[in-house]
């Protein structure tokens, strides 16, 4: 990063280009004054797409207009808007830090795999850029638009230190961040080094007669269990042969005790470093090591 010049942030997110999480970290990031702001982040909403790329079809990208920044919408997934914006074929310079973000809906514990944005960060830490993830604990009923404002007013001392570690040569390149700000983002406790847990939905299907029924999940994970999804109809019915099956919460585990999920539930605003995959448990790891070595003496399945 040249001294002399304002650091380059590039957003990105899943929930897609209008989203109003990505404007308002936009919006908070351009009011610094301190920062270039690039934008690189899906035409259309890409949650739960987890760290899926286009290989085969080529992507489109189209200028999009925001105040005080290059923006860009692309046909793509978050991994496929990170690896365009960082390749110099979009922009001419490739961003000091990637920011994906803000997300509409926590991502902790397991659903970190599912979460597209959280891929779009894992995207640059693939590459060598620093990133971050960034994901409100949104709730209906409870959450407001205004709420992603004060998410991005509330990283914003985050991403300052980020980039002062980055200037210096100091930042580690061995992982990338996953924030997740609490519902009460405007009461929140302060930030808090977690890891990450083994929290998951628990998913079941239901049979549908209309591909219009059971409404729109909410945006990538954070789903309430024992909402209803709503009815609605199409005035025509697939036909009989194909059969249409739609996702559906069955409930939650809530896993370990001392991770992310609960201090983001206690009001803190969770900070938990990640890498590029998640390493087995020890037992795991002691039980094969004993195990395949046994293996050879097995019969093969053809003499079974």
């Amino acid at each position: 990063m040249e001294h002399s010049h304002r650091p380059t942030i590039m957003v990105t997110n899943d929930d897609g280009i209008d989203a109003p999480g990505l404007r308002s970290l936009v919006r908070v990031l351009v009011s610094t004054d301190r920062y270039n702001i690039q934008v690189c982040a899906p035409d259309s909403e890409k949650s739960a797409v987890s760290h899926g790329i286009t290989w085969r079809h080529p992507l489109s990208a189209k200028r999009v207009d925001i105040d005080g920044v290059t923006a860009f919408a692309v046909s793509g997934t978050p991994a496929d808007c990170t690896s365009l914006g960082i390749s110099k074929v979009l922009f001419p310079t490739v961003a000091d830090l990637i920011v994906s973000g803000i997300n509409m809906g926590s991502n902790c514990g397991y659903h970190i795999v599912y979460s597209g944005t959280v891929a779009g960060a894992r995207e640059a830490f693939f590459n060598g850029v620093p990133s971050v993830s960034m994901s409100y604990d949104w709730v209906g009923g409870k959450s407001n638009i205004q709420d992603f404002t004060l998410a991005a007013e509330a990283c914003l001392p985050i991403i300052g230190a980020i980039v002062a570690e980055i200037r210096n040569q100091t930042y580690p390149q061995r992982c990338f961040i996953n924030i997740d700000l609490p519902t009460n983002v405007a009461n929140h406790k302060g930030y808090k080094l977690t890891k990450q847990g083994t929290s998951i939905f628990r998913m079941g299907w239901r049979q549908i007669t209309s591909n219009m029924q059971g409404g729109k999940m909410l945006s990538t994970m954070t789903m309430e269990a024992n909402s209803e999804a709503s009815e609605e109809t199409e005035t025509s019915t697939i036909s009989p042969e194909c059969l249409l099956f739609k996702r559906e919460v069955r409930g939650a585990e809530l896993g370990d005790d001392d991770t992310d999920h609960r201090f983001l539930q206690e009001g803190y605003i969770t900070v938990t470093p990640l890498g590029a995959l998640s390493p087995p448990e020890k037992d795991c790891h002691a039980f094969f090591q004993d195990w395949l070595p046994s293996v050879a003496v097995y019969p093969s399945s053809s003499a079974l």
